[in-house]
C-alpha cells in the first residue's frame, strides 16, 4: 500500500505521540516541537526535493517522515531519532505501509538527530535541513524573558529566517537576529553542529550550504 502524507495526519494515534512528545519537551524546557514544527519540516523537505527534481512520490516520503520525526521523544528525549524510528516502523506496518517505503521513512527518522545523523538518502537529507534550519522565534515558550536560556534567547533572537534552494548550486539560511537579544557567536555556540550537519546534508544533495546572518556570509 502506497500510504500517503494525508493517512498519517489523519492517524489519532499519532497524532496523540506527537502532542505527548512535545508535552515531555515542555516539561524538559524545550522550544516547540508540536505540530507547528513537523508540519512546516514536512512541507520544507518536501519542497526541497521537489526544487531539485526528484520524484513526487520521493517529496511525500519526505513530509510523511518528516512529521514522525520526533515521536521518539515520547519515550525519551536521548536518542529520540532512534526510539522514534522503531515506533514509525510499527505504525507504518499496522498502516499497511510498502516495506520499501518504510525502510526508506524509518532511515530517514533515525538519522536526523545530530548527536548521529547522517544523510544517508535523499530523504534523510532533506529532513536534516529542514529539521535543523527551523529557527525561528516562535518556537519559545517561555513567556519569562529573564529566564531564557541560551536557547531561547537565540531562537528568540531571529526575527526573520528563509530558506532558499536552487538546483546544481546552493542552499542558504538567511537569518536576521537581534543582537540586542543575543550576539551571533551564541547563534554559534548553539548551531554550529547542526550547520556542520546541513553542509553534508546538502552535499548529500549535490548542493552547498550557506549560512547569512545580517547580511553577512558565515559559512
Amino acid at each position: 500500500m502506497k500510504i500517503t502524507y494525508q493517512d498519517v495526519k489523519n492517524n489519532e494515534a499519532i497524532k496523540t505521540y506527537i502532542k505527548k512528545a512535545d508535552e515531555s519537551l515542555i516539561a524538559l524546557g524545550y522550544t516547540e516541537h508540536s505540530f507547528p514544527h513537523v508540519m512546516k519540516v514536512a512541507e520544507t523537505a518536501a519542497d526541497i526535493l521537489l526544487a531539485l527534481g526528484y520524484s513526487e512520490r520521493e517529496a511525500e516520503l519526505a513530509r510523511i517522515a518528516a512529521y514522525l520525526h520526533d515521536i521518539g521523544n515520547v519515550i525519551n528525549r536521548v536518542d529520540h531519532a532512534q526510539s522514534g524510528a522503531v515506533m514509525a516502523f510499527r505504525i507504518l506496518d499496522n498502516m499497511g505501509a510498502d516495506a520499501e517505503d518504510i525502510a526508506t521513512i524509518v532511515t530517514a527518522i533515525g538519522n536526523h538527530d545530530e548527536s548521529t545523523a547522517f544523510p544517508v538518502n535523499p530523504i534523510a537529507a532533506a529532513l536534516i535541513i529542514a529539521d535543523k534550519t527551523d529557527v525561528r522565534f516562535t518556537r519559545v515558550r517561555n513567556i519569562d524573558r529573564a529566564s531564557f536560556d541560551i536557547h531561547d534567547s537565540v531562537n528568540f533572537a531571529v526575527k526573520e529566517s528563509k530558506l532558499t534552494y536552487k538546483k546544481d548550486e546552493h542552499i542558504t539560511l538567511t537569518l536576521t537576529i537581534d543582537t540586542k537579544e543575543c550576539v551571533v557567536m551564541d547563534y554559534f555556540e548553539i548551531f554550529l553542529g547542526r550547520m556542520k550537519l546541513c553542509r553534508k546534508a546538502a552535499a548529500k544533495l549535490g548542493l552547498e550550504f550557506k549560512l547569512i546572518i545580517n547580511g553577512q556570509s558565515l559559512i
